[in-house]
């Protein structure tokens, strides 16, 4: 039997970890504790009956406990059936991990605000649905471990996990009522003051909040609390309460942009925070004098990102309030402006004249009255240091499509609407833009309009095309892009099929992974297909590939650790929330309308940009350990660093590597020996203890990497016939080099290698024992009959590992120019030279052969001769 068990006194996050255990461990019974809080014992009162958990009381007697998962705890309770040989205890919890464990126990977790988290990130990763009763509680087991998500301890992972439950139906309101206590009646009564003494500033176009009250001797209650019920209410930009407690004055800060850094305005008054959040503590002064102070300062901390100045056209025309509305048409129509400020002949602004308004006054031919019988009145100006948020503040009042910007009382410029649509692109479409110059300088104009094409017609079906992973990652980096695929949010194995009756070609299909592999047609670059550019000699347009791989979005269940996924259609944020580390997720937008974008939900970017590799959940490594290889991989490509808390995770997981296939294991391993330099991923492994989880006898050492550097530098140029796979053999044959054949049966066992691979490792320790003959032997022939019994492998690992010259130097001559020697006479020839067929024609031309090795024969006349005299040799004998 399997339990699950949380600490006694168990508050909402206890038993809400019991049930996020039991989603992930459905054969594993939630055992609830002798003694839980009694908040969570009236939640159960209520809700408890869609709930999955056993009173203690109630498990079934002579069932023996084999496994125990704890939560949000590192103790073991005493319950019914649970003896001293339990087979695994498994911890899941968000306490400082313990430094030492028993036998056969496991920990997984990291600090987080709520245990809660880590098994809600579990559950999102593998896209378990919950109920609202569910979802509710684990959302419960949230909020009260982090306070609301206000404690010092709460993390960005805590509040992603709070959103995610509420997109399961998490009712907050129940949250609420067993959580969350009304305001106290000291709270109320100031809560009610503040109210009454709030005043509402504009500067610079920002509504700013300004609040004060003072209280009592000995109040001791929350203030911060009141700030946000306030800011809830009159949705300013940002707001400040002054509180004064005795002698001293209490602010708190918040705000809602950029333009205001509530941090800074707290540093000036002694106090901290983020330019969001902030706080000060006042010693010794009066709440009104901390207020005059404020209200003085406070235009000068308020900063806008862009200013009219940087964004105003010049040389403004104006027109005279007595000026004839039938100049004023002449005007418009002249400059194609749609309006223009009206001064008097002091240069004031009075008003401002719109298009509109002339229209209407020349339908009702008021063609020579003077623009002030139809102009807006009014002194509407701007400064030039004003902020843009100011302008528009003023032409949704106003209505006015266009405000002067004045210096001096002067008009000096003008800010219009369309100035507005011009601004600088916010950092999203900068990005968007920066990224579409990316893909057009790292892919060939014919690739890219193709991949135009696949968006459109993609969009035409309702779908969307994404470059997604690896592409977007290497495409951010700067580095060379080889495969392309595109996952479709949508069905695309539908999206191929029509892009083939579209534009001809082939699709072969997978349906149960939802796959498509379009090859190309040879004529994609006709005319008739509408695609502009130069055609090759085959008739195939330049640099496009053989195919396209279009694959459906998709997500992955991992049934239990180690195991393969299952796989179901889903959405691209949960396609990419299935990948391995944050710099994978990222995916960016092909459709037409919003080419470029850039997808990333779990900061990819960021992480891009700091060189560190994390991976996106605290389950991700016991999901499947081979990521633990992939992420020494990734580490050694891109030359990053794993962040301490997937280290760690790491460390927890290693145990698990031992239940993977060695079959996938292998893959791993393989594609490690594929990179440029893999010996910097198995040092990786080595110092993570990975490969002495998969077996005692893998190490990398000084050794290695002498070898390995010998392969990358010079192995190709001293055997210029090796093609890859060759090269890839001779790697993991180095790497096994120096192990016995017991050890190298027993790794090419586990890791379900080829046979040809256990043969060539065995070749190669044979051949090692042979070597030392080999360096003795100086007769081309006899080297030849020595090293020819053996694949190339075994001769070419032979070469890299020894450090004989001599040695390297016979295989060396042996693989460029003896191997290749044979003589020019053949059995044929034999037979019409009158030498009856039979075992002799072998040995006579391995005598041939050897004479041409050994320097005796050169031509075809000497061949003969030798012949002859071996055939005469061979009669008198």
């Amino acid at each position: 039997m399997q339990i699950i068990l949380t600490h006694e006194n168990a508050d909402f996050d206890a038993i809400a970890s019991l049930l996020g255990a039991h989603k992930l461990f459905p054969q594993a019974q939630p055992v609830l504790p002798h003694r839980v809080n009694r908040n969570v014992m009236a939640f159960l009162g209520l809700y408890g009956a869609d709930l999955p958990f056993t009173k203690p009381e109630l498990l079934p007697r002579g069932r023996h406990v084999r496994r125990v998962i704890l939560v949000d705890t590192q103790t073991l309770t005493s319950v019914r059936g649970l003896s001293d040989d339990l087979e695994e205890v498994f911890i899941l919890d968000h306490h400082t991990p313990p430094t030492e464990l028993p036998p056969n126990w496991y920990f997984q977790g990291e600090q987080l605000g709520a245990n809660a988290t880590l098994l809600t990130e579990a559950l999102s990763t593998r896209l378990i649905p919950l109920n609202r009763i569910e979802a509710t509680l684990l959302l419960a087991g949230i909020y009260e471990d982090t306070g609301g998500l206000t404690y010092l301890g709460t993390t960005s992972r805590d509040m992603r996990a709070a959103a995610w439950l509420l997109d399961q139906g998490g009712n907050l309101e129940i949250v609420s009522e067993f959580l969350h206590h009304p305001l106290s009646p000291g709270q109320q009564v100031l809560y009610e003051v503040l109210l009454e003494h709030s005043e509402t500033l504009e500067i610079d176009g920002h509504p700013v909040l300004i609040s004060w009250a003072e209280t009592s001797p000995g109040f001791d209650e929350e203030i911060s609390t009141l700030a946000h019920k306030l800011r809830d209410l009159l949705d300013p930009s940002a707001t400040f309460v002054l509180v004064g407690v005795q002698e001293n004055t209490q602010i708190v800060a918040r705000s809602k942009t950029d333009d205001i850094n509530v941090s800074a305005v707290a540093q000036h008054f002694g106090g901290r925070g983020h330019s969001r959040a902030a706080a000060a503590l006042v010693r010794d002064r009066s709440v009104h004098a901390v207020l005059a102070e404020l209200q003085e300062l406070l235009p000068y901390f308020i900063t806008p990102r862009i200013s009219v100045r940087e964004l105003m056209s010049h040389g403004v025309r104006t027109v005279k309030p007595d000026t004839s509305i039938t100049l004023v048409a002449k005007k418009m129509l002249h400059t194609g402006h749609e309006g223009f400020p009206v001064v008097d002949d002091n240069g004031y602004v009075a008003g401002l004249v719109t298009r509109n308004a002339v229209d209407r006054a020349l339908q009702h031919k008021w063609d020579r009255q003077p623009v002030r019988r139809i102009m807006e009145p009014g002194n509407i100006t701007v400064s030039p240091e004003d902020s843009i948020e100011r302008v528009r503040s003023l032409m949704i009042q106003t209505g006015w499509g266009q405000i002067p910007v004045t210096q001096g009382n002067y008009i000096i410029g003008v800010v219009t609407r369309t100035d507005l649509i011009r601004l600088p692109p916010t950092e999203p479409e900068t990005q968007r833009q920066e990224i579409a110059e990316q893909m057009t300088q790292a892919f060939p104009a014919p690739l890219l309009d193709l991949i135009h094409r696949i968006g459109e017609q993609a969009a035409q079906q309702g779908y969307t095309i994404y470059f997604v992973g690896g592409i977007v990652r290497d495409l951010m980096l700067g580095k060379p892009i080889f495969d392309v695929d595109l996952v479709v949010e949508g069905d695309a194995i539908q999206l191929a099929q029509r892009l083939t009756h579209k534009y001809g070609g082939e699709v072969r299909t997978h349906r149960r992974f939802g796959t498509a592999k379009w090859i190309l047609p040879g004529d994609i670059g006709a005319e008739q297909h509408q695609i502009d550019r130069p055609i090759t000699p085959n008739g195939k347009l330049n640099n496009l590939p053989e195919f396209i791989d279009l694959v459906t979005a998709r997500t992955e269940f991992y049934e239990r650790p180690t195991a393969l996924p299952t796989v179901e259609w889903s959405s691209i944020k949960q396609d990419l929330h299935r990948r391995d580390f944050t710099i994978n997720t990222m995916a960016v937008r092909l459709d037409p309308q919003r080419w470029g974008e850039l997808l990333d939900f779990f900061s990819g970017k960021a992480d891009l940009q700091n060189g560190v590799l994390r991976v996106l959940h605290s389950l991700s490594f016991i999901d499947d350990p081979t990521r633990i290889l992939r992420a020494a991989r990734f580490e050694a490509r891109l030359g990053f660093k794993l962040d301490p808390r997937s280290e760690d995770l790491i460390a927890e997981a290693l145990p698990l590597l031992a239940r993977v296939t060695g079959g996938r294991i292998r893959h791993e391993l393989d594609l490690i020996l594929e990179e440029e330099r893999p010996e910097n991923a198995l040092q990786r492994l080595q110092e993570l203890n990975a490969l002495e989880q998969i077996d005692p006898a893998l190490i990398c050492d000084d050794w290695l990497h002498q070898k390995f550097d010998i392969i990358h530098d010079t192995l190709t140029r001293s055997f210029q016939a090796l093609d890859n796979s060759q090269v890839h053999l001779v790697k993991w044959n180095v790497w096994l080099y120096r192990l016995e054949n017991l050890e190298l049966h027993r790794i090419t066992e586990k890791l379900l290698m080829p046979s040809q691979y256990l043969d060539t490792f065995l070749s190669t320790n044979d051949l090692k024992n042979n070597l030392t003959t080999l360096e003795k032997t100086e007769q081309p022939s006899k080297i030849v009959t020595l090293l020819e019994q053996y694949p190339a492998g075994s001769l070419i690992t032979s070469w890299v590992a020894t450090e004989n010259q001599d040695i390297r130097y016979r295989i060396e001559r042996y693989w460029e120019i003896w191997r290749h020697i044979q003589p020019k006479l053949t059995g044929t020839e034999l037979q019409t030279m009158g030498i009856k067929p039979g075992p002799i024609y072998r040995e006579i031309l391995w005598a041939l052969r050897a004479a041409y090795l050994d320097g005796n024969i050169e031509t075809l006349e000497d061949e003969k001769t030798l012949v002859y005299r071996l055939t005469q040799d061979n009669t008198e004998g």
